[in-house]
């Protein structure tokens, strides 16, 4: 690349630049070759994302290879914007807006499709971050249709930018569990911080006309988009983490880690023995994380209860808690959520406490639950699924017991 005192050109234009306008040429001359090809690209993402998130358990530097390969096409995307900018005010020649346009487009496909099987297997279907997902899933369907896709990117820029700072949010929590061994709260952190870093040139665009009080603007704008993101954090998929399986029991063999017993869930029934929930939740090798079983009572929160896992279990890294007081009308609908330290949703239980038949069974059998519930893993070539003989022995990868909120050593 040349540098600043590149002499100009003898009548007066741009500097002579040789070397990269045969760069640049080169560049035009593969995007053309590439565009014939380019639906090719969303489907090669998508297995990317795919391999990643299974290959992270077992291959996990394979899995890291993939993800820094998404990660690597975004500084090149954000480099090549900002070497442009350099070079076109020093009077250099540029790279054509439709040529850096497709170069964009490829990019944000490869992120959304890449994040797509994350967040398909982590999502919990039945809670708002059904509605986060189904929004990815929209974006990535947008990524694909060229007509709309530039006609947003040249006429609505401020809504381009928008799109470009979600893609970037997306990178951010998928990748960096995977690379670097953060949570899940740390990585939705970042994510956030990221997005709003790039939703600056959005709000800039939006804020076009209002000359006076552009900054003002932004600046008020900023801190509310801010905390909306904080506050709808809860809708966010775990980008990493998903329940396995999940059970209800009387008791626990402790030694086995497995969940016995059976017990209609009566008022009676459980004063008299409380209530043991089992939770296998599955996460990268080499993550660990607090997780929360937040017991709730007709939506109202009663125990919250601290656990903390780590990833690379096959089968879940089982953890339960044991809650023993309960309301003195504990009739009705119960639920448990399976919380991370940022207040994204895991998964959840549901039971019912009522007289007679109407009442849940809690029988200590492992519901299956996210892709083994789907039958998925079986897809995977060296997982044969839920043979109890597959599982590790006792004791590997799993926490104390929590009994009424507090967490108790084995």
């Amino acid at each position: 690349m040349p540098s600043s005192s590149a002499p100009p050109s003898r009548d007066g234009g741009p500097p002579n630049s040789p070397r990269l306008s045969a760069l640049h040429g080169r560049v035009e001359a593969l995007v053309e070759r590439m565009r014939p090809w380019s639906w090719l690209w969303p489907p090669i993402a998508f297995a990317a994302g795919l391999g990643s998130f299974f290959l992270v358990e077992r291959q996990q530097w394979l899995g890291a290879l993939l993800a820094l390969g998404m990660l690597a096409a975004w500084v090149l995307l954000l480099s090549e914007s900002l070497i442009g900018r350099l070079l076109a005010r020093r009077g250099y020649p540029t790279l054509p807006h439709g040529v850096t346009l497709f170069i964009a487009q490829m990019i944000h496909q490869e992120t959304l499709f890449f994040s797509l099987p994350f967040l398909l297997a982590t999502t919990v279907w039945s809670s708002g971050q059904a509605l986060f997902t189904l929004l990815l899933i929209g974006l990535a369907v947008f990524s694909i249709i060229d007509p709309l896709y530039y006609r947003v990117a040249d006429r609505f820029r401020w809504l381009y930018f928008a799109f470009h700072a979600q893609c970037v949010f997306l990178v951010v929590l998928v990748t960096l569990p995977i690379m670097l061994r953060l949570t899940t709260g740390q990585s939705l952190k970042l994510a956030l911080a990221a997005m709003l870093l790039f939703s600056l040139p959005s709000l800039l665009h939006l804020t076009a006309r209002q000359r006076g009080r552009r900054w003002l603007m932004v600046l008020t704008l900023l801190p509310l988009l801010a905390g909306l993101a904080w506050v709808g954090r809860i809708w966010v998929p775990p980008a990493n983490l998903w329940l396995g399986s999940a059970a209800l029991s009387p008791a626990f063999d402790v030694a086995a880690r497995s969940p016995r017993g059976e017990l209609r869930l009566t008022p009676d029934a459980l004063a008299d023995s409380g209530l043991y929930a089992y939770t296998a939740i599955r996460a990268p090798r080499g993550l660990r994380e607090e997780v929360f079983h937040v017991w709730r009572h007709q939506g109202e929160v009663i125990d919250r209860i601290s656990l903390t896992i780590e990833g690379g279990r096959e089968a879940g890294y089982r953890a339960w808690s044991h809650k023993r007081n309960f309301p003195d009308d504990p009739a009705g609908a119960w639920r448990i959520d399976v919380m991370t330290d940022s207040g994204q949703r895991i998964g959840l239980v549901r039971f019912r406490v009522a007289e007679g038949e109407e009442a849940s069974l809690a029988d200590g059998r492992e519901l299956l639950t996210g892709l083994q519930g789907r039958g998925l893993r079986r897809l995977v070539p060296g997982r044969g699924g839920d043979d109890p003989a597959e599982r590790p022995s006792a004791g590997q990868g799993d926490t104390p017991a929590g009994v009424n909120g507090q967490v108790e050593s084995e």
